[in-house]
């Protein structure tokens, strides 16, 4: 599992230097519930029912959002290697502020990332795709634990709503 992690986030690294990055910028979901009409851009940030997990925050593409128990209150701690396996959801140029569906509860901000980049917030807490969610109705890193330069970090998937059923995540714990 280390080596499928160590070979993504090498992957993430090589897209990066070429200016691939992901941001809210770009098509929704149509698993997701954006809140917008055709012709507008799609919320920044929207929900969705996934199996085993319940109601999440996603971002336009669908992809779940996470955050670290360590970054509650808006510091952030994820930088350098940790953005190649927990991608910021960050504010693309010239957007004036983060857009939420009218079914997302709590409240939407951002907060300055080292940098300079704004990234995206929910109830203070700074927001986060996982790069082995690999698309729209998967949660795989709720609970995940691993490290970057020495920091330890836990994730949880930002829920909205319960889930019925049990929960399939089983990632343990990663150190890049």
């Amino acid at each position: 599992m280390n080596v499928r992690i160590a070979t993504i986030a090498g992957a993430v690294l090589l897209l990066s230097a070429c200016g691939g990055s992901k941001s809210s910028s770009s098509g929704g979901s149509a698993n997701a519930t954006s809140g917008s009409t055709s012709g507008t851009a799609p919320s920044t940030i929207s929900t969705q029912k996934v199996t085993g997990a319940g109601i999440v925050l996603v971002d336009s593409q669908g992809d779940a959002l996470y955050s670290p128990a360590q970054e509650q209150g808006g510091k952030i701690l994820c930088t350098g290697g940790c953005t190649a396996v927990w991608v910021p959801l960050t504010l693309p140029a010239g957007t004036a502020a983060p857009t939420a569906a009218s079914n997302v509860p709590g409240k939407i901000g951002v907060v300055k990332r080292p940098g300079g980049k704004r990234q995206v917030t929910w109830n203070g807490n700074p927001l986060y795709t996982f790069v082995q969610d690999a698309g729209s109705g998967r949660v795989t890193g709720d609970g995940a634990k691993d490290s970057f330069g020495g920091m330890s970090f836990t994730w949880h998937v930002a829920i909205v709503g319960k889930s019925t059923a049990p929960s399939t995540t089983t990632n343990g714990g990663y150190h890049y």
